[in-house]
C-alpha cells in the first residue's frame, strides 16, 4: 500500500471507529494486457470479501494494524492503519469490546476493463445496522488488485442507505462499465471531484453540489465550531486524488456515475491565553510535539457520490456518504 506523502498516524473519527477504523479507472496496459476483460470472477470477489472480513477482525481484536494491512489501500488503508496504530497505544491489551463484523447478502458490481488495475464494488449488509428504517445501511466498498501477483484490497468503504444506491449500467453479461477519469459524459469528471469538492468546502463553490449534511451543513457545523469561546478553528481542504487515491466510477443507468474519490483536511485549533485545546487520547497517543495553544490535525476523508449525466442543469453531484478519520496530529 502506497502511504501518505506525511506520516499518517492518528484515529479513525466519528463512525470510522465504530466500524473499522488507486489507481485511475481508465485503461491502463500492463505486460501487453489489451484485451477487456471483467476484473474478477464473481467467486474471485466473494473470497476477496470474506479474506478482507477476515483480516479485519483479526486486526480490530487485538488492535494491530499489521494484521490487516495487507487488506486495505489508498483512503480506506490511511482511516484504518491509523486508526488502529492509534489504538494500539491506547489500547495495548486489544479490543475490550471487539464484536466480529459479519458480512451478508453480498452483491458484487465487476467492471469490464483492460490491463491493470483491476477492481470491483462489493455491495453487503453489515452486522452494525438495524435492517429497518433509517438505521438500514449497506457498505460499498471497492477492491482494488494492482496485478496478478498482488492481494485484493479495499481502497473505499462509504455507509449508504439503500434506497440511495443506484442500478449501475451493465453489458449483455452482466458485467458493468468504469467512466474513465476524463468522461465527458457526466457532468463532473472523476477527476476533478476531489479538488472541486474541497473547492466547495473552503468557498462554497463550484455551486453544483447538491445541499446536504456533506456539503452546505457541514459548512455551517465548521462555522460554528469555528467560532466557540477562547478556541478558534481553521479548516483546510486539499484535493488527494493520485496513486492509490485515485478516483474509481462506475456508469449508471441513467447515464451518470456512481464515484469513490477521497479528499485530505487540516484542522488546526488555536486556543486564546490562559487556555488549551482538549486533546483526545487517541490523537494524543500518535501525536507529534506537545500542545501548548494549537493543536493541528490532518484528516482522510472518503466519498460516494452520485453525478448526473453531462448537460444537467443544477444539483450535478449529490454526497450519498462520507467516512473520515484522522491520520496525524501535531501539538506547538
Amino acid at each position: 500500500m502506497r502511504r501518505l506523502g506525511r506520516p499518517a498516524a492518528g484515529l479513525a473519527a466519528m463512525t470510522v471507529l465504530t466500524v473499522l477504523g488507486l489507481t485511475a479507472s481508465g485503461c491502463v496496459t500492463v505486460h501487453g494486457e489489451l484485451e477487456v476483460v471483467p476484473s474478477a470472477t464473481k467467486a474471485e470477489a466473494a473470497r476477496a470479501l470474506k479474506d478482507f472480513t477476515d483480516a479485519y477482525n483479526k486486526a480490530d481484536k487485538a488492535y494491530d494494524p499489521a494484521l490487516d494491512a495487507g487488506r486495505v489501500t489508498g483512503a480506506l488503508g490511511a482511516i484504518n492503519q491509523a486508526g488502529l496504530k492509534a489504538r494500539s497505544v491506547t489500547n495495548p491489551a486489544g479490543n475490550p469490546a471487539h464484536r466480529p463484523l459479519e458480512l451478508t447478502d453480498a452483491a458484487f458490481t465487476i467492471p469490464e476493463k483492460a490491463g491493470w488495475p483491476r477492481w470491483f464494488v462489493a455491495n453487503a449488509d453489515s452486522n452494525r445496522d438495524t435492517d429497518r428504517g433509517a438505521g438500514d445501511t449497506r457498505w460499498l466498498m471497492v477492491f482494488v488488485r494492482g496485478g496478478v501477483d498482488q492481494l485484493w484490497e479495499v481502497a473505499y468503504l462509504n455507509i449508504v442507505a439503500p434506497a440511495d444506491i443506484p442500478a449501475f449500467e451493465t453489458g449483455a453479461e452482466g458485467w458493468a462499465e468504469p467512466v474513465a477519469p476524463d468522461s465527458a459524459a457526466v457532468a463532473v469528471a472523476p477527476k476533478n471531484l476531489s479538488e472541486e469538492y474541497a473547492s466547495y468546502l473552503q468557498t462554497g463553490r463550484p455551486a453544483h453540489f447538491t445541499a446536504g449534511p456533506h456539503t452546505s451543513l457541514w459548512r455551517v457545523e465548521r462555522q460554528k465550531v469555528a467560532r466557540r469561546p477562547g478556541l478558534s478553528t481553521q479548516f483546510l481542504d486539499q484535493a488527494l486524488d493520485t496513486g492509490d487515491f485515485a478516483p474509481l466510477g462506475l456508469a449508471t443507468e441513467d447515464g451518470g456515475a456512481l464515484v469513490f474519490f477521497a479528499t485530505r483536511f487540516y484542522d488546526r485549533q488555536t486556543a486564546a491565553k490562559g487556555y488549551r485545546p482538549t486533546v483526545n487520547p487517541d490523537v494524543r497517543a500518535l501525536m507529534t510535539g506537545e500542545v501548548r495553544s494549537t493543536l493541528t490535525k490532518e484528516w482522510v476523508s472518503s466519498q460516494v457520490v452520485r453525478v448526473k449525466p453531462s448537460g444537467a442543469a443544477a444539483d450535478q453531484v449529490t454526497v450519498l456518504g462520507r467516512l473520515q478519520g484522522v491520520v496525524s496530529a501535531t501539538g506547538s
